[in-house]
């Protein structure tokens, strides 16, 4: 009997395209994660210095190169004007309206930080801010139309 007689094989192929809502939705869910382990790196005194490409052009060949250089990731949460910490939800330099009127989420403590960030995610995973997200994302693209 062969490897492949083992296996269950199907007819389907894998989508070319995603939907552009899936496409916002995994863009927000990868931010939510740096921020999760943002706060986590906070807590444990540590830092958060995730790396990107930087692409530079050498000036003796004039080959273009890549190098490695730390990623800014700003906070997404802040002390409000009663002193409790909120978290606010961003999509690119928007906030998300989380509901009618509400942009942030308040929480009690700094340990429930990392929580809260994470019911957001699974929130943004399940599609429940779809909305808000392509009102977000409508704006941000009037702003490139002039």
């Amino acid at each position: 009997m062969t490897a492949l007689a083992q296996l269950k094989l199907v007819n389907t192929r894998k989508p070319q395209h995603q939907p552009a809502v899936v496409q916002r939705r995994n863009k927000i869910s990868l931010r939510l994660a740096e921020q999760i382990l943002l706060a986590q790196a906070e807590q444990a005194g540590t830092q958060f210095r995730p790396l990107k490409l930087r692409a530079y052009r050498d000036a003796d060949s004039g080959i273009r190169k890549h190098i490695e250089v730390p990623k800014r990731v700003r906070a997404w949460w802040f002390t409000a004007d009663n002193g409790k910490t909120a978290v606010s939800v961003r999509y690119g330099a928007r906030t998300l309206e989380l509901a009618k009127g509400e942009w942030a989420v308040e929480i009690s403590s700094a340990a429930d930080l990392v929580p809260t960030l994470q019911a957001i995610k699974s929130a943004v995973d399940a599609g429940e801010l779809d909305a808000q997200i392509e009102a977000a994302a409508g704006s941000l693209r009037a702003g490139f139309n002039r």
